[in-house]
């Protein structure tokens, strides 16, 4: 997997995982890639100095800036690391499909305290370079789980004493729900929301309160707007 930009290579430097190599735009003069070359240095990581149209033509978002790290694939943790925590604030994707939507819930996780966002394995956007880019770094620092089935993960994330709420139109408002303690939220997919089984498994379905015109949210700021909302309840009861 590649990561293109200062801020996405920087990011996957800092993290855990394996870079294999960084490949730098040859006499670049430019004061945050020179840093970049010297933690990777640091790290024992090989850097290879190639012509700007080798990286145009590597390039898969067309924004590169002068550098690409090569990484191992995206590190994917299993729900049982994460459930076997004393804390759990967690997001389940029910079939998101737009890789910009799935990069900017992972940032606003990471920036809410999130303990993983989970995804299914089929019929849903994985991380992928888009991903990881649009995150702004954060795939690097937050935990996703791929499950092969998400109502069985409900069902499992439940048995661990972890309350599971829907995000829909039709729910409570999110200002009545108690939202501390061990909370999972789910969001439903760009074109039609969560599925009915998904709701049936839930605990409680709740909305975000809307009084405009238009009654529906981006998916991406819907997530965030709840995630905040955990976050708000949280520090303001010493919850969290």
């Amino acid at each position: 997997m590649q990561y293109e930009g200062k801020n996405p290579v920087r990011e996957i430097l800092a993290s855990t995982k394996t870079v294999e190599k960084l490949l730098v735009q040859d006499k670049t003069t430019d004061a945050g890639i020179r840093e970049l070359i010297a933690q990777a240095r640091d790290k024992k990581i090989r850097v290879e100095f190639v012509p700007k149209e080798a990286l145009d033509r590597l390039s898969k978002t067309g924004h590169h800036q002068g550098v690409i790290a090569i990484a191992t694939d995206f590190a994917y943790t299993e729900l049982d690391e994460v459930l076997g925590e004393d804390k759990k604030f967690l997001v389940l994707l029910d079939k998101l499909s737009d890789p910009h939507n799935l990069g900017s819930i992972l940032r606003t996780a990471e920036c809410t305290g999130v303990t993983a966002v989970i995804i299914p394995a089929r019929g849903s956007v994985l991380v992928n370079e888009t991903v990881i880019r649009t995150s702004a770094g954060a795939a690097s620092h937050v935990r996703v789980v791929k499950v092969n089935n998400l109502h069985d993960a409900i069902k499992k994330i439940k048995e661990a004493g972890v309350f599971v709420y829907v995000t829909d139109m039709d729910g409570k408002s999110m200002y009545s729900v108690d939202l501390t303690g061990n909370v999972a939220i789910v969001v439903g997919s760009e074109g039609s929301g969560v599925s009915s089984l998904t709701r049936k498994l839930a605990d409680e379905v709740i909305s975000i309160p809307m009084v405009g015109k238009i009654n529906s949210l981006n998916a991406s700021v819907s997530a965030g707007v709840v995630m905040y909302e955990v976050l708000r309840q949280g520090e303001k009861f010493g919850k969290r």
